[in-house]
């Protein structure tokens, strides 16, 4: 009777799970295990293990119930020939979530693409012509169409304003890989002469194009005309009699202009360097010259898009995984509600490290992110239109090395929406801005960036602008030190870039962050409680929208500032009562830059204002602290905690003091070893 009473629910219960190759499991267990060496066959015990995700995931649809299950992967590399997916059916329920996590101890390594071996000297004779000669014996290749990868993808025209999708990519020893480029290092420049650069052209110096003429699937990357705009275009042709380069289209973002900078890549013809390497589609074969003797690492190439898409499901954890080596995005969250992707190392993607698009309550802590080809972490959520807050967050992360790829505008984390928060990160070395943000009531807090916007000028490690709307941002108690954008205009430690108004600016530490809090022409913005050491100046405020951007921020204009307050409805609930400056903007001279507050920051060394007229007149700056030694606890040693006798909480009333201490990453949960302090360089 027991028996046939099995048979009758697994019938009705389990039938996806159920096959000639698959044994049923215990309903009572709670616990399924993934291993190297398990068998799909097999009823997911610890002893039994399965061999994949999709059979751990299949199992525990057909036996979970409302108590929390758990699938416990043991150490290994597993390589991934398709995204493993995560719908509703495989969510957990409050208090009780369904969690993938790798096993405590043992490293487990999740690889979006194949491992390639059977490397061999290159001895084709026109191959050979084509390297150059100090790479004759170094530069080896792999045959992939041998090895059963057929897809090799595509280089597309990505960059600024520009989406596309990033092809195969090598990586060795577990680092990305060049792509035969030249110059190798450095940049070339469009010639300063002649001038009658077209959109679609330009010319070059020298003769280095010439070798080439012959090449397949040319492409260039540059920041063409402005500083903060990266694109990949692709050559049409080369005029080596005229030294002129044709593009096809989309073309250099803002055209091209003469001595900007610029380099060549995906050529034969340039593999000249340890760590470089081509693949020649046509024939599947993949040129590389290892860094290291070939057989003292893996040679990976990605092959799949993303490695973990949740859509839909709710009350998931993904925790304990190193995610590595994909084309795309490596996680992916999309609706649903409270999940959570935890104490993950992600790395080497092509494009970010996690996403995460609508739903509500999700988020990305402990994780370690670094070698993506975009950003790090993107956070989308909550309604603008009502102020309904989505409640993302990204927590304890250390996001570096990001935007590898695409330079600008691929953040460490973007935040778009409302009511998202993002603290207690370590952000660094990245060629363009650390936290990009757009939307209502988000709250950056408690978090260290240094070493942000090298390679990019007029830039902001936090960035915001181009919206009266995008009211009550927080940012407050972070540590922003060592930034300095080295091309035009420099970098901003807080960027309100072009009218971003409505922002909060409180309890933070900035040293030498060169224009430390720039309020690019907008209103209401406060800027309280703040240190500045050794900025150039520790505050600004300009009125750009009286000046120069006037054209750009009237009605019309190309900023659309005033379609952008009627599409919120800025004078009606929700806007006219959360944000009651905003309602009257229009009768109130909007293009001014009225409202804004300095109040009780401290300042040492560096400059301290560079206020325009209408700023200082139409604002509130007063009981700033400019004179004397702030008494910082050990300023030489990187604190800047004031210490309990310090002047400035007499001669500043009301002055906070700010937990120094408790900024950046944390020991948590998910993260129990913390970087070394940051060495000055």
């Amino acid at each position: 009777m027991q028996n046939g009473w099995w048979l009758v629910l697994a019938t009705l219960v389990w039938p996806a799970v159920l096959s000639a190759a698959h044994a049923p499991v215990d309903p009572a267990v709670r616990a399924f295990y993934v291993a190297m060496d398990g068998d799909d066959a097999h009823t997911g015990t610890l002893e039994q293990p399965f061999a994949t995700l999709e059979r751990a995931r299949d199992a525990v649809r057909a036996a979970k119930a409302q108590a929390g299950f758990t699938v416990y992967v043991r150490g290994g590399e597993y390589y991934l020939g398709k995204t493993f997916e995560l719908g509703q059916e495989d969510s957990g329920a409050e208090g009780a979530p369904v969690t993938y996590r790798g096993h405590a101890g043992e490293r487990v390594r999740l690889i979006g693409g194949r491992e390639v071996d059977g490397f061999t000297p290159v001895d084709d004779a026109s191959v050979l012509a084509r390297i150059p000669e100090a790479a004759h014996g170094k530069v080896l290749q792999a045959d992939l169409r041998a090895q059963g990868v057929t897809d090799f993808g595509n280089l597309s025209p990505r960059g600024f304003g520009r989406g596309g999708a990033s092809g195969l990519e090598l990586f060795f020893q577990d680092k990305p890989m060049t792509l035969a480029r030249w110059p190798n290092d450095d940049w070339t420049h469009i010639a300063e002469e002649p001038k009658d650069h077209q959109d679609d052209r330009f010319h070059y110096d020298g003769d280095r194009p010439e070798r080439w003429i012959n090449a397949d699937d040319v492409w260039l990357h540059g920041y063409w005309t402005q500083d903060w705009a990266d694109t990949y275009v692709k050559v049409a042709r080369i005029d080596t009699e005229n030294k002129v380069v044709h593009t096809l289209e989309p073309h250099g973002a803002y055209g091209y202009t003469p001595g900007k900078r610029y380099y060549a890549l995906n050529l034969l013809e340039e593999l000249d360097a340890p760590g470089e390497w081509y693949l020649d589609r046509g024939a599947g074969q993949l040129y590389f010259w290892p860094p290291a003797a070939v057989d003292q690492g893996k040679a990976v190439v990605s092959t799949i898009g993303t490695l973990v898409s949740l859509s839909d499901a709710s009350y998931v954890t993904v925790a304990g995984f190193t995610l590595e080596c994909c084309r795309s995005t490596a996680v992916t969250i999309s609706g649903g509600a409270h999940n959570l992707l935890a104490g993950c190392t992600i790395r080497n993607t092509g494009g970010r490290g996690a996403n995460v698009s609508g739903g509500a309550h999700h988020g990305i802590h402990g994780c370690d992110v670094y070698d993506t080809g975009d950003g790090g972490i993107g956070l989308n959520g909550g309604d603008r239109n009502t102020l309904t807050p989505g409640h993302h967050f990204a927590v304890n992360n250390h996001i570096y090395r990001y935007s590898r790829v695409c330079r600008t505008y691929r953040p460490a984390v973007m935040v778009h929406g409302v009511g998202l928060r993002v603290a207690h990160n370590l952000i660094h070395d990245a060629p363009h801005n650390a936290i990009q943000l757009g939307g209502n009531d988000n709250l950056i807090e408690f978090n260290e960036i240094h070493h942000v916007c090298q390679e990019t000028g007029d830039v902001g490690a936090y960035y915001m602008g181009r919206d009266w709307t995008t009211r009550g941002n927080v940012i407050r108690h972070n540590y922003f030190h060592d930034i300095h954008g080295p091309y035009t205009h420099g970098a901003m430690a807080v960027y309100l870039d072009d009218a971003a108004s409505g922002t909060t600016i409180f309890g933070n530490v900035f040293v030498r962050a060169s224009r430390a809090a720039f309020i690019g022409g907008g209103r209401d913005n406060v800027v309280e409680n703040n240190v500045f050491v050794d900025c150039h100046p520790g505050v600004h405020i300009d009125s750009r929208c009286l000046g120069w951007a006037k054209k750009y921020a009237v009605p019309g204009g190309s900023w659309k500032m005033y379609e952008k307050l009627e599409a919120v409805r800025h004078d009606q609930p929700p806007y006219s009562e959360r944000y009651p400056k905003l309602a009257n903007i229009l009768d109130d001279e909007p293009p001014v830059p009225k409202g804004n507050v300095i109040v009780r920051n401290v300042f040492s060394g560096g400059d301290h204002f560079n206020l325009s007229a209408e700023g200082r007149e139409h604002g509130t700056i007063e009981h700033d602290f400019t004179e004397g030694d702030p008494g910082f606890v050990d300023a030489e040693k990187g604190n800047y905690q004031l210490k309990d006798d310090s002047p400035v909480y007499a001669q500043v009333p009301g002055f906070q003091k700010i937990p120094f201490g408790e900024i950046g990453l944390q020991d948590d949960e998910y993260r129990h070893v913390l970087p070394a302090p940051t060495e000055p360089r």
